[in-house]
This record gives structure tokens, C-alpha cells and sequence, in this order.
């Protein structure tokens, strides 16, 4: 396998699963302005929407999307307890929660890194980020990671959107509970491989 990637893009929610998982998987970072691939390819013959993640599993299967990438590597690891088991209604609260982060979080947050987009703009998408924010504290006031008691994918997706906010100097701080979250994420060991590889921690 190989995934294709963008230092501290959403493709590091499918990067720290690989690894979490246990994978052996090649990286290749791609150019998202040239639409290169650190090889010198066409970005746009992996995926045409131009976008990372792009996990190449085959040369049947690339699959494009964040979501359906983390949860195809789960399932091909079910050991690793990455997500609950297919068909379960914890799954389903699973999918349910990578849907919430992708449309309300991810979404949510994209537009602050655009600089043609209206201050005016921004600061409502900040107001209504931060009540997103709200939500999720309250979700992890009392359990250590979005699904309970055990790490999932969707802890990996939520990693990746959280660290976002150094980039643009939102203050996690007065989230005190998204902080420590946040924290205990980071320490974990396939988290910090991740980062390392990606070129964001020494």
C-alpha cells in the first residue's frame, strides 16, 4: 500500500491508523498546489479531485476519502481494534462521529486557512467551530477517547483536526478538556511516528 500525502493535512488521520494497525506501507507526499507526487507523477491520475488522503491499495483500488480510508484500514485489521465491529450499532455511532467530524469539524475549519476568504466570514466559522468544540468537550468529559474507553480511528481524525489550531493560532486552552485530549493523543508512540515522518516534530 501506499498513501499519499500532505505534512499535517487530513491525511495524517490515515496515516497514524496505518500505524496504529501495524502496516507496512509506503508514503509519498504530493505537491497540492503543483498537483505533483514526490516522484515527479500526476497527482491527478491518483485522484482527480486533486486532494489528499489517496491510499493506493492495488492497481484495482485507490480509495480518496479520509473516512472510508481509516475504516478500510480497521476492518483489514480488526486485532488492532481500530473501530467496533461491522453492522454493530457502534459502528454505526463510529461512522456517525467520522461524518460529524468531516462535515462540522474539517469542513468547519478549511476556510480559515484561505486567505481570500472575508474576515467577516472567518469569524463567524470561528463562533461556530468553537460550539463544535463545546461539543466535543462535553463528549470527552468523562471518557477518555470519542468512542469510550478505546482509541479509534475517529481519535486519529480528530488528532489531525485539532492540531489544525497551531497553524492558526486558535487557543485550545480555553477548551481545557479538547487540550488534554489533544495531549494524550499526541504522546501516544504511533502518533509521534507519524509526526516524525511527516516532518512535524524533531
Amino acid at each position: 500500500m501506499k498513501l499519499y500525502y500532505s505534512p499535517g493535512a487530513c491525511s495524517l488521520s490515515p496515516h497514524i491508523a496505518l500505524r496504529e494497525a501495524g502496516f507496512t506501507f509506503d508514503l509519498e507526499k504530493v505537491d497540492l498546489k503543483a498537483k505533483k507526487t514526490g516522484s515527479g507523477g500526476d497527482f491527478l491520475a491518483v485522484n482527480p479531485n486533486g486532494y489528499v488522503p489517496a491510499l493506493a491499495i492495488d492497481k484495482n483500488l485507490t480509495l480518496t476519502e479520509a473516512a472510508s480510508i481509516v475504516q478500510y484500514i480497521a476492518d483489514k485489521k480488526p486485532d488492532a481494534k481500530l473501530a467496533p465491529a461491522p453492522g454493530t450499532p457502534e459502528r454505526y455511532k463510529l461512522q456517525e462521529t467520522l461524518n460529524f467530524l468531516a462535515t462540522e469539524i474539517h469542513k468547519g475549519t478549511s476556510p480559515l486557512f484561505n486567505p481570500a476568504v472575508p474576515d467577516a466570514y472567518k469569524e463567524m466559522a470561528l463562533a461556530k467551530l468553537g460550539q463544535r468544540y463545546d461539543h466535543l468537550s462535553q463528549r470527552l468529559a468523562n471518557q477518555p477517547f470519542l468512542m469510550g474507553q478505546n482509541f479509534t480511528v475517529a481519535d486519529g481524525y480528530l488528532f489531525t483536526l485539532l492540531n489544525w489550531t497551531q497553524f492558526l493560532k486558535i487557543d485550545l486552552g480555553k477548551w481545557p478538556v479538547l487540550k488534554a485530549y489533544y495531549d494524550r493523543i499526541a504522546a501516544r508512540p504511533k502518533v509521534q511516528e507519524a509526526l516524525k515522518a511527516e516532518g512535524l516534530l524533531n
